[in-house]
């Protein structure tokens, strides 16, 4: 799809604790930075839909497992990944697609490493009937 990037990311296994990669400036996908922000979803619940017309989204799953919906209005296209520790990869998503998420266990945390500050007149909130997908 475009405007969707997924980009594996590099895990550093040590037996005193973990280390995993997010993202870098020389990354493909950064576009500035603005804020990061840790979000979390219980199990079967769905978060969405939700269209940002200026902030690039760059979506990492450190704990858990979360699926993503991105939803491309213009193409009638959808694109499905689900992110986990076993699946460690970061989805970046451009402007201006809709953008849903699932919790698919029973503690599930993303980081969002946004191009922008939050501001809450530069996105657009629908209802998750208004797109119909097949969770």
């Amino acid at each position: 799809m475009d405007k969707v990037i997924v980009t594996s990311l590099k895990q550093i296994f040590h037996p005193k604790g973990d280390i995993y990669h997010a993202m870098k400036k020389s990354d493909d996908g950064f576009n500035g930075f603005g804020e990061a922000y840790f979000s979390t979803i219980n199990a079967n619940e769905i978060k969405g839909w939700k269209k940002h017309t200026l902030m690039t989204l760059n979506l990492v799953v450190p704990i858990g497992e979360i699926e993503f919906v991105i939803y491309d209005e213009e193409k009638k296209e959808f694109f499905s990944i689900k992110l986990s520790q076993n699946n460690y990869k970061r989805l970046t998503v451009k402007p201006n697609l809709w953008v849903a998420f699932r919790g698919l266990e029973e503690y599930n945390i993303v980081l969002n490493l946004a191009s922008i500050e939050h501001n809450p007149n530069e996105s657009v909130s629908i209802e998750l009937e208004d797109i119909v997908y097949a969770w």
